[in-house]
């Protein structure tokens, strides 16, 4: 397979849909709330700027993974919530978990461990 065969294929859309420091762990809180506020997801996500997690709430509303919902209050409430789209990616979420519990167990050890020193 040559690089503009392998551009187009279905794993290299997916990871590049994927893709982005941030993006795992808001799918992660949305597959575990049904919706949050924009300003809530800023505050349990450590260390990402509000424009770098804007961005990728964007990109991911424009593939379609999730749903945002702005209130129409005063002020105005943005919501964001997991599509259906979205939500079937969970077994393929929970397979990538798996294996790297089985295979990269290690490399998680690692980062659960400065997980716990730096907290």
């Amino acid at each position: 397979m040559d690089y503009n065969q392998f551009r187009h294929c279905g794993l290299n859309v997916a990871l590049n849909i994927l893709s982005g420091k941030w993006k795992p762990i808001i799918l992660y809180h949305l597959f575990h709330q049904e919706e949050i506020r924009f300003t809530e997801l800023w505050r349990i996500i450590p260390k990402v700027a509000k424009k770098v997690l804007l961005e990728h709430l964007k990109q991911m509303e424009s593939s379609g993974l999730i749903i945002r919902e702005e209130k129409h209050t005063f002020p105005p409430e943005v919501y964001y919530g997991i599509s259906d789209k979205g939500r079937a990616l969970g077994p393929a979420l929970a397979a990538l978990e798996e294996w790297a519990n089985t295979y990269a167990c290690e490399e998680v050890k690692e980062l659960r461990a400065k997980r716990k020193v730096t907290a």
